[in-house]
């Protein structure tokens, strides 16, 4: 559920900020193709998940926590993934998609991560958001693989941490270390003796 919880997080912002209400646009998830555009007859602001990767950040280190029954749990590190979208704006005229892209452009530089109210319990840290700006994610090469004409647009990378590891038992913890020690018999001293007393 990482990618749909991601998703409905962005929904939630846009959708509280933006001057756009769900009876006058949508907020659009679909591959931006020619046939898809052709469709649109309303207001509407697309993100297009072109790309999920793992993050080079480290990961999220090891976490504890005391399970239901009192005994202590642990879950490993845990690996951060990159989503890359292309956002786009879609309206009657250039003007009006123009002010709509500006205004999300707005909305989702307001901070580093997504508020925490717009982000689903599902996810378990927080959402971190980065317009990009490496070539290696060109917003006009991407248009080109699509097939659709170059439009104004801008890219942003989503990134959260992937919960793949499920919390386990933890081993029992070592409180002490007890020693026992023992008297070995000595051995070879009674023969010693017989031995020289039968010299004499």
């Amino acid at each position: 559920m990482l990618v749909p919880d991601v998703d409905r997080a962005l929904e939630a912002l846009l959708r509280r900020t933006l001057p756009l209400a769900d009876h006058e646009g949508d907020i659009s998830f679909d591959t931006p193709t020619s046939t898809w555009s052709a469709q649109v007859n309303r207001l509407t602001v697309n993100l297009f998940l072109h790309q999920v990767a793992r993050s080079p950040q480290p990961p999220r280190p090891a976490q504890q926590r005391p399970g239901p029954d009192g005994r202590l749990e642990r879950r490993p590190p845990q690996p951060l993934v990159e989503l890359s979208y292309l956002v786009s704006a879609w309206a009657g005229s250039v003007r009006d998609e123009h002010q709509l892209l500006g205004e999300a452009l707005t909305r989702l530089l307001g901070s580093q991560a997504l508020p925490a109210w717009a982000v689903p319990d599902t996810l378990t840290s927080s959402v971190q958001v980065a317009v990009r700006t490496d070539d290696a994610h060109r917003p006009r090469d991407l248009w080109g693989t699509l097939g659709s004409q170059v439009k104004a647009s801008f890219g942003i990378v989503v990134t959260v941490v992937a919960d793949v590891h499920d919390w386990e038992l933890a081993p029992p913890q070592v409180t002490g270390v007890e020693a026992a020690t023992s008297v070995l018999p000595r051995t070879g001293t009674a023969g010693a003796g017989s031995v020289g007393g039968s010299g004499r």
